[in-house]
């Protein structure tokens, strides 16, 4: 088998707390991504999806820091790259679409300028072939005049706009892997639904690598072969997006899907109680237990690992073990 373009293997990431204390947040985290590949990473907020995100491109802020575990790009471990080196992987191998695309792009200077950096750092481009190329990326995001829009502010432009904008930035060094993080929460149904398609255009003609991150199921099930639903730091299930989507073994999984309303059906949507825990919390458990109607003593006292299920994935549940009392 061919090295995957992304390998996450054990990814442990704490914060520092009030007290002086280090908080875990993204607990022995494994997922792969080969070429041309496309996996989900989805969770409410405060999962450790963003961290997980900002952890592989080397930008996390400065009270976290990686604790242990590999985040291998074509087989080096960018968690041994000085800051320097990174530097030169960002845009280049590595690029990242932002979930708001207005803070994302700097109002102060125009599309042209920011569209212009990386295809002279990373392409050596200058001059008329500076142009062509700004043109031509403009273009293949589908934005119409595109040679107009080089001398336009961001606040020009609409939401939809400046978020293929940000695309083509992020896709101009011709980046092997493309991380984006929540990239259609800024967008109406409408523009939504068209940069989604957009997207996996997109990857399908260049081959990258894509990470999306999200807290909506349905934008990962529109595009991702692949999705890890992720809680309090970990993920508690990981599969194909079909098999997640149509036999959920994780109680978590099962009440997102249980949320989202279905065109026609009259259904009492599913709702779960209490909140996510905090990273300050001590848990010896199965971490969504307090939430959970399933719980039971052993889940409340010994915490869970990864089960490979019948069905192909894998699923961190006593209750939906092979064995368990709800399947």
């Amino acid at each position: 088998m061919s090295t995957p373009i992304l390998e996450v293997r054990d990814l442990t990431v704490s914060v520092q707390v009030p007290g002086g204390k280090r908080a875990t947040v993204v607990d022995n985290v494994n997922f792969s991504i080969g070429e041309g590949g496309t996996l989900g990473l989805v969770g409410e907020s405060g999962s450790g999806k963003t961290l997980t995100s900002l952890a592989i491109v080397g930008l996390l802020p400065p009270a976290a820091r990686i604790e242990s575990g590999q985040i291998l790009l074509e087989g080096e471990d960018l968690t041994r790259l000085s800051r320097r080196q990174m530097q030169r992987i960002r845009g280049r191998r590595i690029a990242m679409v932002m979930q708001d695309p207005l803070t994302a792009l700097d109002p102060s200077f125009t599309i042209g300028n920011q569209l212009s950096d990386p295809l002279r750092r990373h392409r050596g481009l200058r001059g008329h072939n500076l142009e062509s190329a700004m043109v031509s990326a403009l273009e293949q995001v589908q934005l119409s005049a595109a040679k107009e829009r080089l001398s336009q502010y961001p606040h020009k432009l609409s939401g939809g706009m400046r978020q293929r904008v940000t695309s083509a930035i992020a896709l101009a060094g011709g980046p092997r892997l493309l991380i984006a993080d929540e990239p259609t929460t800024a967008l109406d149904m409408t523009t939504q639904a068209r940069y989604l398609n957009l997207l996996r255009r997109l990857q399908e003609e260049e081959g990258f690598a894509l990470l999306l991150i999200a807290h909506d199921l349905m934008v990962v099930r529109h595009v991702c072969a692949r999705v890890n639903v992720m809680y309090a730091g970990e993920v508690v299930e990981e599969g194909d997006t079909s098999q997640v989507f149509t036999d959920p073994r994780q109680p978590y999984t099962k009440a997102l899907l249980g949320a989202i309303p279905r065109m026609g059906d009259v259904i009492k949507l599913e709702s779960i109680s209490g909140h996510a825990p905090d990273v300050t919390d001590e848990i010896e458990g199965c971490r969504f237990a307090a939430r959970c109607r399933h719980a039971r003593d052993v889940c409340r006292s010994d915490h869970p690992v990864l089960t490979t299920r019948d069905s192909g994935g894998h699923a961190r549940c006593w209750a939906t073990e092979p064995n368990g009392w709800s399947t």
